[in-house]
């Protein structure tokens, strides 16, 4: 497997959804009030925000949560500070970390993370050491069985996707950054419902790890980001040898 699987991480938060509600509907929440800050908090006139939206609702996110968001954004209340900020660093092996964040408290934040990669076998990189290992793309994921491969390709092709991936048990559609909302669009309209539909760092160029222990430190790593409060996304550019019997 290449990189850090998304669809892996949509079923591990799946099967953890009560015990991380809070913290997902709190990032949500963040990245809504951003957007409706930057954008505006009328979703008609902002992809971002109507994307959001359809998060928060696949989420089972309350109305009311998502209403106060937008307000914050819009200034209508009053709201603290609110940053997205990418952190890079190298985890066992030397593979590649970009993580995402949103967050209200940049010291924590920071801390939180360069702990994490120390006691997990990594380190804490510059800005930009890493981020030449990774490309800005647009991605769905979505579940094989809600549509078939042909239809599926149809669709995202004429929408400006660059790329459609049979996963097996879901397809992976790849697209430009300009591209993203207009694709989210149209699968919208249809409607087809995603999995996930986000921009995402994906690897230009793979490590591969045939260590089992660095393969055991790598996940836990991949792991121990994602349940700090703050983060939002975790890529990486490991790629796990199948003889490891390890599940990204």
């Amino acid at each position: 497997m290449s990189g850090h699987s998304k669809w892996s991480t949509i079923k591990r938060h799946k099967a953890v959804i009560d015990a991380k509600r809070g913290k997902i509907f709190s990032l949500i929440g963040k990245e809504i009030t951003l957007a409706a800050k930057v954008s505006g908090g009328n979703p008609e006139f902002n992809p971002q925000l109507r994307t959001l939206l359809l998060k928060a609702k696949a989420a089972n996110m309350p109305g009311e949560n998502i209403q106060k968001a937008i307000q914050k954004g819009t200034g209508e209340i009053p709201g603290i500070q609110i940053e997205e900020l990418i952190y890079e660093g190298y985890g066992p092996g030397g593979v590649g970390f970009i993580v995402e964040v949103t967050t209200d408290n940049k010291n924590r934040t920071v801390s939180d993370i360069r702990s994490t990669f120390t006691k997990w076998g990594g380190s804490l990189a510059g800005t930009g050491a890493l981020a030449f290992n990774f490309q800005r793309k647009g991605q769905c994921l979505i579940a094989s069985d809600k549509i078939g491969e042909d239809a599926l390709l149809e669709i995202a092709l004429n929408a400006g996707a660059e790329d459609v991936i049979n996963k097996g048990d879901h397809f992976e559609v790849i697209c430009g950054v300009n591209d993203f909302y207009a694709l989210v669009k149209a699968f919208e309209d249809i409607p087809l419902e995603t999995a996930s539909a986000e921009l995402v760092y994906l690897p230009v160029n793979s490590i591969e790890i045939r260590d089992r222990e660095w393969g055991e430190k790598i996940l836990k790593l991949v792991e121990k980001l994602e349940d700090l409060e703050d983060v939002k996304n975790v890529f990486s550019n490991y790629d796990l040898d199948a003889s490891l019997g390890l599940e990204a």
